[in-house]
C-alpha cells in the first residue's frame, strides 16, 4: 500500500467514523472504506490533491440553463444548446450548468427517476460529453431525494432490494414540530408497502421522496453515480438541497453535523478522483447557516451567495444600499481553495429566507408586493408556528427591475445592467442565467400551462425566434446581450476581479454603492461605484482616496477621470469601474 493510498484510506475512515458512529462497527467501517474506494476506482491513487488551490480566475463565468431552454423542434435539446453556446457564448463563458437532464417525473427535473439516463428529447451522454469537451460542465447531484417513480422507491413499496431500506420514514407520533422545510404541503406521505403502511418523509413534494443516508448502501449508490458523472465529463458537482440530507426527529433536520461530514467525505473522494473537480452546495437558507458549508476550507469549494439576489433587488427598488453594505461588511473573505458563487437570477425564484435577519418582515412584504405589481408570483412556506410566510419571489429579473417601489419607469434596462455590473465585480465566481443574458420576460403562458410559479422564469426559446431577436438591433434582447457581453469581456481582463482578490466596502452614502478590489499581486486596483437610485448623484473623487500619482480610467465608459479633486455626476444606475494605469495593461 503506497503512501497516497494509506492517507486516503485514513481520511475516508475518519469521515465515516463521524457519520456512522453507533450505526456501523469497526469491521463495517473497514468494509465501507474498501467499498467506497472501489466504487470510485481509487484503490491505488497516484497523488494527493493539493490543498487550498483556486480552480478559477477572473476569466471564469458559468451559464445557468436547462438543456431545452433553446429548441428547434427537430434536434435533440443538448445539440441545440451546444449550437447556441458555440455561437453566442464561447468567447464569454468558461462553464455551463445544465440543470437536471435526467429522466424525471416532476419539478422540471429535480424529481429524478433515473440518475444514469439522459432524457430522450435532450439526446445522449455523447451529447453531454461533447459539451464537456469545450466547457467546464456543472451538473446536479440531486442527493436528498428521488422521484416516487424511481425503481428504488418501487422496490421499497414491494419490499425488494435495492431500495427496500433506502427511504426515510417516521414513526406515528414522532416529534416533528421543529422540522424546517421550504414547503407548505404535509411532510409525511402515507405509503402502502409490503410491510404495511409507512410514513415516508418528503421535504419538497410527495413525488420527491427523501433518501435515508443512515443506510450506507444509499451512500454507496451516490458514490457510484458520482464516478459515472466524472466519466461523462462533469467537473463541477452542484449538491442540490443538501442541507436537508440527515434527519433526526426532534431537531430542525437542517444542517445537521452528519450532513456536513457527508459533504466533506464527497469532497475527499471527488478531489482524489479528479484534482480540479469542484463541489458547490445549494443551500437556500439564512446567510450564516449557508456560510457554514465552507467548513474549514475542507467542505464545499463554493457556496451559492443566496443573500445577494434579494438584497440587491431591494437596493435597486428602494434606491438605498444600507442593507447591502451591512451584509457585505459582514461577509468573510473566502479562503484560497474556496469561493462564493454569485448569481442574481436562476431557474428558481429569488429566495427570501436568505434575507431573514437582514431585511425586516415589513421590508420583505413591501418587496414581495412590488414584485406582484410587476407581474410576479409569490411562493410560500410554513413558519415555525405553522403560519404561511413568503419563501420565494417568482419573476424574470428583467421584469423584476422594471421599476422601483414607486412603480414602473423607463429606467428598467439600465437598472438591470447595473445589477449585473455589481454582481460581476463582486468577490466570487459569476453565474448568469440564460434568461438574464437574453433579457427574457415573464412567461405567463408557461405559468398557466404548468400551474407552477417557477415556470414564469423558465421560458423555452425557439431557436429561429431567438436568432431573430438577437439580430434585431432595436430589441431589448439584442441590447442587453451586447451590453452584458461587453461588461463580461471587460471583467475577464482585470486581475483585480479574480474571485479571491481583496474586497473592501466603500462608504459613499446610501444612494451610491461602492467597493474596492485589489489584485492578488497588488498591481491593480478597481474602485467599483454605482448609482443605485433613479436620480443623478454627485461623486466627489476625493472621497475615494485615489492615488494622485496614478492615472485613473473608467473601464465601463472607457474614459479617463478628471482631476482627482473634482466632482463628477453619475447618472441613474450608471456603473463605474475605476482602475489605475492604462485601460487594459494586464491583457
Amino acid at each position: 500500500m503506497n503512501d497516497h493510498q494509506t492517507a486516503l484510506r485514513q481520511r475516508v475512515g475518519r469521515h465515516l467514523e463521524l457519520i456512522y458512529a453507533g450505526i456501523l462497527d469497526e469491521d463495517g467501517m473497514e468494509d465501507l472504506v474498501r467499498d467506497l474506494l472501489g466504487d470510485m476506482r481509487l484503490e491505488s491513487p497516484d497523488a494527493e490533491p493539493a490543498p487550498m488551490v483556486n480552480h478559477w480566475s477572473e476569466r471564469d463565468f458559468i451559464l445557468l440553463t436547462y438543456g431545452d431552454s433553446v429548441v428547434d423542434g427537430r434536434t435533440p435539446g443538448l445539440q441545440v444548446l451546444k449550437s447556441f453556446l458555440d455561437s453566442h457564448c464561447a468567447e464569454l463563458f468558461s462553464g455551463v450548468h445544465i440543470l437536471p437532464f435526467f429522466d424525471y417525473s416532476s419539478d422540471d427535473g429535480f424529481a429524478v427517476s433515473d440518475y444514469l439516463s439522459v432524457r430522450d428529447d435532450l439526446g445522449s451522454w455523447e451529447d453531454v460529453r461533447a459539451i464537456s469537451e469545450r466547457y467546464r460542465l456543472m451538473a446536479d447531484l440531486v442527493i436528498n431525494h428521488c422521484s416516487a417513480d424511481h425503481p428504488w422507491f418501487q422496490n421499497f413499496c414491494a419490499g425488494r432490494d435495492p431500495g427496500r431500506d433506502y427511504f426515510f420514514t417516521a414513526e406515528p407520533g414522532a416529534d416533528l414540530g421543529s422540522v424546517v422545510r421550504p414547503r407548505t404541503n404535509p411532510l409525511l406521505r402515507m405509503t402502502a408497502t409490503a410491510d404495511g403502511q409507512r410514513l415516508v418523509w418528503c421535504t419538497f413534494s410527495h413525488d420527491q421522496v427523501d433518501l435515508d443516508f443512515r443506510n450506507p448502501a444509499v451512500l454507496r449508490e451516490f458514490v457510484r453515480i458520482i464516478r459515472f458523472y466524472l466519466d461523462q465529463g462533469v467537473a463541477i458537482f452542484r449538491l442540490d438541497a443538501v442541507a436537508f440530507l440527515w434527519k433526526i426527529p426532534g431537531t430542525t433536520c437542517l444542517n445537521l453535523e452528519p450532513t456536513h461530514e457527508i459533504v466533506r467525505l464527497l469532497r475527499t473522494l471527488i478531489e482524489y478522483a479528479r484534482h480540479d473537480a469542484v463541489i458547490i452546495t445549494e443551500t437556500n437558507i439564512p446567510n450564516q447557516e449557508n456560510l457554514s458549508y465552507f467548513g474549514n476550507a475542507n467542505e464545499a469549494h463554493c457556496i451559492y451567495n443566496f443573500s445577494l439576489p434579494p438584497l440587491l433587488l431591494n437596493t435597486l427598488l428602494t434606491g438605498d444600499c444600507q442593507y447591502l453594505k451591512q451584509w457585505m461588511m459582514g461577509m468573510p473573505p473566502a479562503r484560497d481553495g474556496t469561493a462564493y458563487f454569485n448569481f442574481i437570477a436562476s431557474h428558481d425564484g429569488i429566495g427570501l429566507r436568505p434575507a431573514e435577519g437582514l431585511l425586516s418582515d415589513e421590508e420583505i412584504t413591501d418587496l414581495a408586493s412590488a414584485m406582484e405589481s410587476f407581474g410576479g408570483r409569490i411562493s410560500w412556506r410554513s413558519g415555525a408556528d405553522g403560519t404561511p410566510r413568503p419563501y420565494e419571489i417568482n419573476i424574470s429579473l428583467i421584469d423584476a427591475l422594471q421599476g422601483t417601489l414607486a412603480g414602473r419607469d423607463d429606467l428598467g434596462e439600465d437598472r438591470f445592467l447595473c445589477a449585473h455590473a455589481i454582481m460581476l465585480a463582486l468577490e466570487g465566481i459569476p453565474g448568469i442565467y440564460i434568461h438574464s443574458l437574453l433579457a427574457t420576460g415573464n412567461d405567463y403562458e408557461r405559468l398557466e400551462r404548468t400551474g407552477h410559479n417557477r415556470s414564469i422564469n423558465r421560458h423555452q426559446w425557439s431557436q429561429p425566434a431567438l436568432d431573430a431577436a438577437l439580430a434585431d438591433e432595436d430589441s431589448v434582447h439584442h441590447r442587453v446581450y451586447q451590453r452584458l457581453s461587453r461588461l463580461m469581456r471587460i471583467r475577464g481582463r482585470q486581475p483585480a476581479f479574480h474571485p479571491n482578490a481583496t474586497q473592501f466596502t466603500l462608504h459613499l452614502g446610501n444612494n451610491l454603492f461602492g467597493f474596492w478590489r485589489q489584485s492578488m499581486n497588488r498591481r491593480q486596483s478597481i474602485f467599483c461605484i454605482y448609482n443605485i437610485s433613479a436620480e443623478p448623484r454627485d461623486l466627489g473623487l476625493g472621497d475615494i482616496n485615489l492615488i494622485g500619482t496614478d492615472r485613473w480610467h473608467d473601464l465601463v465608459s472607457d474614459t479617463d477621470l478628471p482631476a482627482l479633486d473634482a466632482s463628477m455626476e453619475i447618472t441613474p444606475y450608471q456603473a463605474l469601474w475605476i482602475t489605475n494605469g492604462q485601460r487594459d495593461p494586464w491583457e
